[in-house]
């Protein structure tokens, strides 16, 4: 989040390379940790499939054409928290609670709703870019 506040506030701090970069870098993050925390046990292994087969469709999508959604921040912003509490969860001793897989239920929501979003917002933006071509 500290890179992307960096970016924006300072025009010269922005590179091309860097806003190809920094998404990548946040799915292969969240990717590497859903398979730690999937192998420790701590998240279910059909949650981590949909994290990672909607990021490697998204990844896929960034060659195809590069668009901006609403949903994709707060997801990433959710997909963490359930890292974070994933992690805390067996010092705590909460992993079987309530909250915790009531998150991974939110996490999943919200996963699929930006998957779809990608893909709504991805072909309307190429419509638009067909429609305008010479």
């Amino acid at each position: 989040m500290l890179d992307g506040y960096i970016a924006r506030t300072w025009p010269n701090q922005k590179s091309a390379l860097g806003s190809a970069l920094d998404p990548l870098a946040d799915k292969i993050l969240i990717s590497f940790l859903y398979v730690s925390l999937t192998y420790a046990d701590l998240i279910p292994a059909l949650l981590t499939a949909l994290v990672i087969s909607r990021d490697v469709g998204l990844i896929a999508a960034v060659f195809w054409v590069r668009y901006k959604t609403v949903p994709a921040p707060v997801n990433t912003a959710i997909q963490l928290l359930l890292v974070a509490s994933s992690l805390a969860a067996p010092v705590f001793q909460y992993t079987d609670s309530v909250a915790l897989q009531c998150l991974w239920y939110v996490t999943a929501v919200t996963t699929a709703a930006s998957g779809y979003s990608y893909w709504h917002y991805g072909r309307k933006t190429v419509q638009v870019l067909n429609t305008k071509s010479p």
